[in-house]
This record gives structure tokens, sequence and C-alpha cells, in this order.
């Protein structure tokens, strides 16, 4: 009756329309998040997918006679395919009928000194160090007079700079003025008739779409509902891990999983929540360790409650569900409303409720008591609260304990979450826990192909993947595929994912494997691939990740070979596209192989090197894995175990080890050069700031290559933890410090020789062989108990061929 008399059935019936056909075309769509999943009527129509009768959710959050305001659905969908259900919808409703609506970017504090800086001339690192001077907060965004105002600093920098003082003046007449247009994220707007009839239009040039030029809020005075049509990345991950799965379980359906799993409760429970989505932060990873979740109610009220204002019931939530506290009301009416999170105010439809059962609101008037709170208007509220009180008083409540349940309720109101939004949303999170804690592999697998380009995020995962026991198998022509794939058990890395490999390369290359069969060797390979489709770069980066190493494992014979694999492709598809290929192949001998010149196997470090630059990352192994053992010894911390003390203990300090990857060189405004220093150890990849006294001190030490051991200073700003370097040394020579003998396996005496050179006496360190001989007998032989071994010299020893394994002793 309601929607009828609002005269909305026709928007929940398009919503349904093109949901409906996402559906169809197996287009993941999201749950239905915002209001509107307060709804049954959307649930009917499956526009949404949770069932608002079993979680509470009001349909008076979303529709409500008494407050006129337009519906609005929050519809996510697979961000790769979201295009193909506008398609649809312009197509169904015509082209001239739907738009885009224009947004305008606002000139705030930090971008309008940005821009007058740069009309100034003032040189960038001047103008980007007093932007950081300003905060940063989206939520509430800071004015240029107030931070100028609270940052003595930036007065310092007015007061004795002209410029400075130039570019702020100006900054503070411009500040607040549109800078440029753009177009909403999502919004969507359809027509009953052509929209040049109702609003005038703007055609972005980087879209197909037109868009309103009306924004948002006028687009709803002049008569046009919009329909929100958001790409989540995560809905992809989770559909790409379905099909992984579905090759081995063809029924498993993601949308149809137990709701009360224990084992992703007890991930959970452990804070094992890399990948997990909305999870993920430091912060939250801490908040569900604490929870110790064990129902689904529970993630409902964590994305609830992990927001500026409710964060700081988490612990009172987390104390009364764990039985530490008791559970309190304030009066006995409350407890049916607020038992499901143990007397803590945590949504807004509990206040509505609270209004209703309490003070005989409707829950429409209630649903106005929420928004006047929430604006803080004094004389709506004035007017609420004298309402409440006699509602509830004309019920038995004492008005005292009226006036308090009215305020903790207004209190709440000021930052409280929508149920509606927040029960989709950890629907999603669990969905993700669910397949992460049941089907890793999988999983891992999908999660790494949606973050492909980002090197940083693939190597949290390849950790993640290590830390729970998921083998990641090394890139190679003859398994990998475009996308991380999964192949017995185990995630296959994806050959797109390499620096200066294009997925249109291998799409080609696993298009002939799959056509012809695995490739028998490197001269197969150069005859089947096109050679204007897979350039030198591409081919190098593919040998440095070990790609060819089924096909011939010495990576810098073929490195130093792809002069001649290229040759032999560039020949072989000439011969293709002039026919010769079918007239001649034979005669022209089609088992030739490339020939490739002698050269010694790169050693560990070099060939550790050469990965890092093709993958981002140390895939195969780390440069410091041979110090590990000492690096203990001398009490130096991992990146990854740092950063955590840092953001849940309040660390500030540390020792820690690394292997450097980039240095990059800046002059302060003073003249003083200071540099960024990246490093990586076995866990991570970070970055200091390293000033002048330290560079001038420590600048031979800190050559990309090298491995230090350094001493740090951490600041945390939010889930950021930015670290300072105070000293430096070489690693070599502190582990050297520390004794530590060998114990080298082999299966034959063809290595001895190449191991003595290798060995030097005058140590103090003890070595031992062992020859692993048939029917699993060994012989153990003591070398020595004064040899000199560093982790270098272990490395080496490693490399040679024979050396089955070499560890610490």
């Amino acid at each position: 009756d309601v929607i009828i008399k609002m005269k909305y059935p026709g928007y929940f019936l398009i919503g349904a329309d093109f949901i409906k056909y996402a559906k169809s075309q197996g287009i993941p769509v999201g749950p239905g998040r915002g209001s509107g999943a307060g709804s049954l009527v959307a649930y009917s129509l499956t526009i949404t997918d949770l069932d608002p009768l079993r979680f509470n959710l009001l349909f008076e959050r979303f529709l409500n006679p008494d407050r006129v305001s337009m519906p609005d659905f929050d519809i996510d969908f697979c961000q790769d395919r979201r295009d193909e259900v506008i398609d649809y919808v312009q197509h169904k409703y015509g082209k001239d009928h739907v738009a885009q609506i224009i947004t305008f970017g606002k000139l705030q504090a930090r971008a309008v000194c940005r821009d007058v800086g740069r009309v100034l001339q003032m040189p960038y690192g001047q103008v980007d160090r007093l932007c950081k001077l300003i905060p940063m907060n989206p939520a509430n965004p800071v004015s240029l007079a107030q931070a100028i105002d609270g940052e003595p600093r930036l007065k310092e920098e007015r007061d004795k700079d002209a410029t400075v003082r130039t570019m702020l003046e100006i900054g503070l007449k411009l500040e607040g003025l549109y800078r440029h247009a753009s177009t909403h994220a999502a919004g969507i707007v359809i027509g009953d008739r052509p929209l040049e009839e109702l609003v005038p239009l703007y055609r972005d040039p980087r879209s197909s779409l037109p868009a309103t030029q009306f924004n948002m809020k006028y687009v709803e005075k002049a008569g046009l509902v919009k329909f929100d049509f958001l790409g989540l990345k995560t809905l992809t991950i989770i559909d790409k891990a379905q099909r992984l799965i579905r090759q081995h379980i063809p029924d498993f359906d993601a949308n149809k999983i137990p709701l009360d799993d224990k084992a992703t409760f007890h991930m959970l429970g452990q804070g094992d929540t890399v990948g997990v989505f909305q999870l993920e932060s430091a912060g939250m990873r801490d908040a569900v360790r604490q929870m110790r979740a064990d129902r689904f109610e529970d993630l409902i009220a964590l994305v609830a409650l992990y927001r500026p204002g409710p964060m700081a019931n988490i612990p009172l939530y987390c104390a009364r569900k764990l039985g530490r506290e008791p559970i309190e009301y304030m009066h006995p009416a409350l407890e049916p409303i607020l038992k499901e999170t143990f007397g803590v105010i945590t949504y807004q439809e509990q206040v509505q409720q609270i209004a209703k059962d309490l003070a005989g609101y409707t829950l429409a008037q209630a649903d106005l008591l929420r928004r006047a709170m929430g604006k803080k208007i004094k004389k709506e509220m004035d007017d609420q609260r004298e309402n409440f009180l006699k509602g509830a008083i004309e019920r038995g409540i004492d008005s005292a304990i009226a006036v308090n349940i009215f305020d903790a309720c207004a209190k709440f109101a000021e930052y409280g979450f929508n149920k509606s939004h927040s029960a989709p949303y950890a629907y999603i999170s669990y969905q993700t826990a669910y397949l992460k804690a049941n089907h890793p592999v999988e999983f891992l697998a999908a999660s790494m192909s949606l973050d492909m380009g980002n090197t940083d995020k693939l190597q949290v995962f390849r950790q993640e993947a290590q830390r729970i026991g998921v083998r990641i198998m090394p890139p190679s022509v003859n398994t990998s595929e475009v996308d991380f794939a999964v192949k017995e058990n185990a995630v296959l890395y994806s050959l797109s994912a390499l620096k200066n490999v294009g997925a249109g390369a291998i799409e080609h290359l696993v298009e002939k494997r799959n056509a012809q069969g695995p490739f028998v060797s490197l001269g197969d390979f150069a005859r089947r691939i096109n050679a204007h489709v897979l350039n030198r770069r591409a081919l190098e980066s593919l040998v440095k990740a070990g790609a060819f190493d089924d096909l011939q494992p010495n990576r810098a014979r073929v490195f130093d070979g792809v002069d001649a694999i290229l040759a032999m492709a560039n020949r072989t598809t000439a011969e293709a596209e002039v026919g010769q290929d079918d007239l001649f192949g034979q005669v022209s001998g089609r088992k030739e192989d490339v020939p490739l010149p002698v050269r010694e196997a790169w050693l560990p470090m070099e060939r550790l090197s050469n990965e890092f630059e093709a993958v981002g990352f140390y895939l195969s192994g780390h440069p410091l894995d041979d110090y590990m053992v000492r690096l203990q010894r001398l009490g130096v911390d991992t990146w990854t175990s740092f950063h955590d003390k840092a953001l849940t203990k309040g660390a500030t300090a540390a020792k820690l080890a690394g292997t450097i990857t980039h240095r990059q060189e800046r002059r302060s405004k003073s003249g003083n050069k200071f540099a960024f220093v990246g490093f990586s150890d076995p866990t991570g990849q970070f970055e200091t700031i390293c000033f002048s006294d330290t560079l001038a001190a420590s600048r031979d030490l800190l050559e990309p290559g090298k491995a230090v051991l350094i001493r740090v200073e951490a600041d945390v700003d939010g889930e950021e933890v930015r670290l300072r370097l105070q000293g430096v040394e070489e690693l070599e020579r502190a582990a050297a410090q520390i004794t530590a003998g060998l114990t080298i396996f082999v299966r034959d005496a063809s290595p001895i020789d190449s191991i003595a050179q290798r060995l030097a006496n005058g140590g103090k360190a003890p070595v031992k062989l062992i020859l692993q001989m048939d029917k699993g007998r060994e012989v153990e032989v003591v070398l020595g108990n004064k040899f000199t071994v560093t982790p270098q010299i272990k490395g080496a020893i490693k490399a040679i061929s024979g050396v089955i394994d070499v560890q610490d002793l």
C-alpha cells in the first residue's frame, strides 16, 4: 500500500527487471545494501537477497509516507560486467532515456594550495610539503583557514616566505569553488521520455553515456529517480573463486553456504582476515579477534560499530558478549530490542524500535525522530523530546529513566549506522571468510587475479599462502594461465602478472598451448608463438621469473639466448604469413632447437634479484632466507611483526634487516639531502625516510641489492606506519658475529670438489656432509669444525649441481 500510495511501483519493477537480467546472464549481483534491504517486497522481487524478517530490518527506514524522499536501491554488480547491465538498460528503455549524473569537484584546502602553488611556479616539493601540513579527513574536511589556525608550521612558513603568504591568501579566496565536472561513480537516471525534454545534458568525453547537467540533488527535484549501479571487486572475487571450486564441486553455490560454519568463525577468531572483505585492516583484525565472533549477527554488529563514534562501544560489546561484564538495560522493555547486541545500541533501527515500543511512535514517526536526532536541529529535538517523554510516561516508564533513554538514543543517532546497510555487507564479508576458510586455494587464486597489477598486494597474498600452507607454483609457460589458476591443490602463478608481459601476449601463448599441447623445447616454443605478439621485454621477463625452467633450468643461458629465440620466432612467423610453413615446414627441420650460449647458472642472489625485477617481489625464495637463524639470534624483528606491534601495541623502534630495493634522493628547502629507501625482507616490503646525517654516514651501504641491518623509529598515522632510518650496518658483517655451522646433503660424490672450493678453513663453524643412499640409508661425514661459514657461502654451496639441500647446524 505504501509503495503504491507513494507511486513507486515502477521504481521497484525497473530495479527487479535489470537485476533479473543480470542474474540470468550470470553477472554476479550483491545481496542489496542500504535501506532498501529492509523491504520485503524488494526481497520477494529478488532485488535484495537477505530476508528482512529474519534480520529485523525495517521497511520504514527505506520508504516513509511521513518523510517524502526518493527511494534508493544501492545495487552492487561484478565490476568486470557492470557495463553489460547499463547497456541492457540503455537498450531496453532507449539511449536517450538513460544518463549518468554530473558531479562537481570542489577546490578543498589541499587541492586549492596545489593548484595555486603550481600557477605561482613554486617548487613541487615545497608545495607538497606544505599541503601535507593540512589535515586530510574526507569525512569531515578541514577548511584552509582552520588548517592555518591549527598548524603553527603553516603560520611560520606564511610569515617568513612572501610566496607562501600569497599562495595561502589566493587559496582562501578560491577555496570552495568548483574545479571540474565529472560524473557520479554509480548513479544512473532513467526517464519516461527523452531526457533532453526534462533536464539539460552534458557529454563527458571519457564516457559513452551522457550526463545530466543537474547534480544529484537537483535531478531529484526535476522529477527523475536514480539507481546506483555500483561495481564491487569483491563480487568478482567470489564469482571467480566459485568457478574454480566448481571444477571439482560442480554444484557449489556461494549464495547457499551455511551461516554457522565453525571453520569460518574459528578463522575469524584468530584474526586471519587477509583478503576478507571489510575485515583486512589492522584495527578490524584486532576487533574481530577481541569479539571472537561465533554467529553472523556478530559480523553485522562489527561492520556497524567499526567507524568513528560507535567504535568506542566495541570493547563494551565484546566484554558483554564474552561474559566479562553484565548485560544491563535501562528498562526491561529494552531487552527484546537490544538483546541481540548485548544491551549496546548499535543500529538506527533499534532507535526506531525503542521509540515505537516505549513511547508509542509509529515506525514512520520513529524514522522522523531518528533523522531529527541525527541532524541535531534544536527545535525539532525539543519537540521530539517532549513527544517521547509524554509517550513513555503514558506507558508507565519513570520520567527520569525516559530522559536517560532519550538521551542515549540521541547520542547514538549522531553517528549510528543503518542495519539494512550493515547486514548485506556483513554477508559479503562472511562469504569471503567462508571461501578462505573452506576453499583457500581457490579463494587466493581469485583474489590474486583481481589484484594482478598491484605487486604489494600480490606479495601480501603470497605471504598469506605460505602462512596457511597453500603452495604457490612459480610461473611456467606450460602450466600457468592468463589469470591465477588452480591445479593439484596449488595456486598457479599468472604469467600476465609479470612485469612487461601483457595479457594479450599470454592469451596468445595459452591459446597455442591448449591447441597443440605443452611446449617440449625452447625451439618448439619459438616456432609456435607469433613474434609480433611476444616482444623482447616480455620474453626477458618470462626468463627472469623462471617461466622457462621446465624447458631449460639454466636461466642465464636462456636469458642470453633471447635473441636466438626471437630470431627463430620471427623466421617462423614470417614463413607462416606467406604460407611456407605448410609447404616447406618439414624440409626446413621442425625439430630444430634454439642454439643457446654456454653460461654458468646465476648464483642464488643474482637469480633472486632478476626474479624480483620480473615479479615485483621475491617469489621462489628471499636473499635473507639464509640469514634467518642468525637474525633471530641477533634479536632482529621482521617487518610484518613490527608493523603489527606498532599498530596494536604502540611499538616505536626496532632492529630490522632487508635487501635494499630502491633509493631516491631529494633535497629539502634548506638544501640538505634526504632519501626514501625501500627494503624487502621475507615478510614484505617497506620504505623508510633517511635524513641527511644518516644518509651521509651510510650512503655507501644504501645501494640497491645490498643486504643490511637497520635501526628504525616509527610513527603511526591511522593504518600507516612511517619509518625513519636511524642507523645502517652491513648484514654480512653483523651475521658473521654469530657462529652457525652447516649440514650439506648430497646423493653422490660428484659435487665434493666444488664444495671444498667454497669452504675456507680458519673459522669456528662445524660442517657435516650427509650422503643419501638407496633404501633411505644415510652416511654422515664430519668435515671439521674450523670452517668460515657465512650466508653467502651457504648460498653458493646450495647452487652447486648435485647438492640436494644445505641446512644450518
